[in-house]
Parts: C-alpha cells; sequence; structure tokens
C-alpha cells in the first residue's frame, strides 16, 4: 500500500465514515432474528461493514468490522468468544468479497464477490464452530458433545458433524445471502454519501 493510499484510508472523512459505519452495525449487532434454528440468530451488522468494505476498501471493512467486535466486547454473554468468532467469519466474506470487487467495480463483481464470500464465510463458520464455539457451549454450560447435539432437536442430527453440515453451515448460508442482497439493494443508495468528497 502507498503513502498516498495510507493517507487515503485514514482522512478525516474516512475515519468519520467507518466511525459512523461502526456504530450502525454495533447497533444492528444487538438486534437478533429468530430463525427456528438451534443456537442461532440472524443479525444484520454485516451489512454496513460490507457497505463500508466495497466503498473505502477491504482494509476500512475491516476496521468497521474490528470495532463493531470491540463495541460488542462491552455487552457480549459469551466472555467475548461470540465476538471473537462473529470477527474471523465476518472477515471470512468481507474480505473475498471486497478484494474482487476492488479489482474491477462492476455490479457482476460485486455480486461475485459476495457468491464468494458467502461461501468462504459457510465453510469457515463450520471450523469456527467447531473448534470455537462449541467448545465454549459445552464449557459454559458443562454439557458432553452428545448433549450439546441432543439439545439441538433437529431431526436427523445426531453426531458433532450433521449439527455443522445441517444446522451451522445452512445457517451461515442464510445469513450470508440475506447480507448480500440487503447490501445490493443499499449500497447504490448510499455509496454517493461515502464517496463524497470530505
Amino acid at each position: 500500500m502507498t503513502q498516498t493510499k495510507k493517507r487515503s484510508l485514514f482522512s478525516t472523512s474516512n475515519l468519520a465514515r467507518m466511525a459512523i459505519l461502526a456504530a450502525i452495525a454495533s447497533v444492528l449487532f444487538l438486534i437478533e432474528i429468530p430463525l427456528g434454528m438451534p443456537f442461532y440468530k440472524l443479525d444484520l451488522s454485516n451489512i454496513p461493514v460490507l457497505i463500508g468494505a466495497f466503498s473505502m476498501g477491504p482494509a476500512a471493512g475491516s476496521i468497521i468490522l474490528g470495532l463493531k467486535s470491540l463495541i460488542g466486547l462491552t455487552h457480549s454473554s459469551s466472555a467475548g468468544v461470540g465476538e471473537l468468532a462473529d470477527f474471523i467469519m465476518g472477515l471470512a466474506m468481507i474480505l473475498p468479497a471486497s478484494l474482487l470487487y476492488q479489482r474491477n467495480k462492476t455490479r457482476k463483481t460485486a455480486l461475485m464477490g459476495m457468491l464468494t464470500g458467502m461461501i468462504c464465510a459457510v465453510v469457515v463458520s463450520v471450523f469456527v464452530n467447531k473448534w470455537i464455539m462449541l467448545p465454549f457451549y459445552m464449557g459454559a454450560f458443562h454439557m458432553t458433545m452428545e448433549e450439546l447435539v441432543a439439545a439441538a432437536h433437529w431431526g436427523g442430527v445426531d453426531s458433532e458433524w450433521k449439527l455443522l453440515l445441517l444446522i451451522t453451515a445452512p445457517f451461515n448460508l442464510i445469513k450470508g445471502l440475506v447480507i448480500s442482497v440487503l447490501t445490493a439493494i443499499l449500497y447504490k443508495r448510499v455509496s454517493p454519501i461515502l464517496h463524497e468528497k470530505g
């Protein structure tokens, strides 16, 4: 990254935009929408993050995501584990999507970027849940994996990998799809504001 790009990223106007988008993302992080899936609720907090990444680049998107996660720590109910997992899965979607879009800023590339990001996020979510979230839940609630799987109450789920592949992966696919569709709808409407010279 050149010195000019560094200055541009941390310009007063960009810092203000990142702060505003992080604040919106933090509010959305508090609003959870039940989908009827065990353990999981949908939140739309990565829409402002993805919008910021598209308008200001992957670095800005990562900063917005990081700020959202740090703010989330102030009211965490998972000792920060949930925020860490959300940050990792957020990066898995935001970085591929915005990196592809930055190379060729067209609607088609944006859609391809979001599709790529969705796939990456789904794959990463399986392993983040396996190595971070499920061990946290088992420790926090003193449960064995068998008890955790039984608590899912989901047809056909009788093992850890079925839990991950039949519940975790589809949930994150739905989440990525919702975030992508809403970002596609909103981005052009807010893009002129985000690209105003400050």
